[in-house]
């Protein structure tokens, strides 16, 4: 069986080198880079399945390192920061991360994470349920594609799972435990402002206002709603 390959773009030797060796430990094949410019040739090159890409390296921003990768991939990305400044999340996950973890962690902690981004990345769509249509929002589960109208609308990973678990119940309130489960999974150790975060990036890419939503309406306390084909069909 062929090893998933991960690369780390992390310019400190004590966390890249122990990371490192626990990914191999678990089966994967580890690929070391410390700076953004050496990330980016072993991107090219290596071709990975999964980037853990750290937010300050030594040659530049890793923001602007993901952006270069999302230009012409939509590889998973991870980004690693010592930041726990809420704007550097969206801003991350506006620039298409696919998760976003806050040091200190442990490597088992993030090894978790890795596998959850990989799962749901290689997941096949449900028998039968290769399309989702509510309005004039369409979801192709195969080629993980949406439009809006004829507007092709990118999303990152998880913001792609949300609007897929919203969709499938659309008109009914979603519950955030629900959210966390299932786009992150139970054992999600980050903060639980994530999910809003998400929310409020993929209003962005989808809402004509972000501020006064027609897709996709926060139930205060409980959850998210998607509108029922009825609401947006009025």
């Amino acid at each position: 069986m062929t090893k998933r390959r991960i690369l780390l773009i992390e310019d400190e030797e004590s966390i890249s080198d122990p990371l490192a060796a626990a990914l191999r430990r678990e089966g994967f094949d580890a690929v070391v880079a410390a700076t953004a410019s050496d990330g980016l040739e072993a991107f090219r090159t290596r071709s990975p399945d999964l980037v853990l890409l750290d937010v300050m390296l030594p040659d530049g921003d890793g923001r602007d390192l993901l952006r270069q990768i999302r230009n012409t991939s939509r590889t998973p990305v991870v980004m690693l920061t010592a930041r726990g400044d809420e704007m550097d999340l969206v801003v991350g996950l506006e620039l298409g991360a696919d998760d976003y973890v806050t040091k200190p962690f442990s490597a088992a902690e993030l090894i978790a994470r890795v596998r959850a981004v990989l799962r749901r990345t290689s997941a096949p769509a449900p028998h039968g349920e290769a399309n989702l249509e509510v309005g004039d929002v369409r979801m192709d589960l195969n080629t993980r594609t949406v439009m809006r109208g004829e507007h092709p609308v990118e999303l990152t990973l998880k913001e792609f799972e949300l609007l897929r678990m919203l969709m499938e119940e659309a008109g009914k309130v979603v519950r955030r435990n629900e959210l966390m489960d299932e786009v992150w999974d139970p054992n999600w150790f980050g903060p639980t402002k994530t999910l809003d975060v998400h929310v409020s990036s993929l209003r962005k890419k989808l809402e004509d206002d972000p501020a006064d939503p027609h897709y996709i309406h926060t139930v205060r306390g409980v959850g998210f709603r998607f509108a029922s084909p009825d609401e947006l069909a009025g």
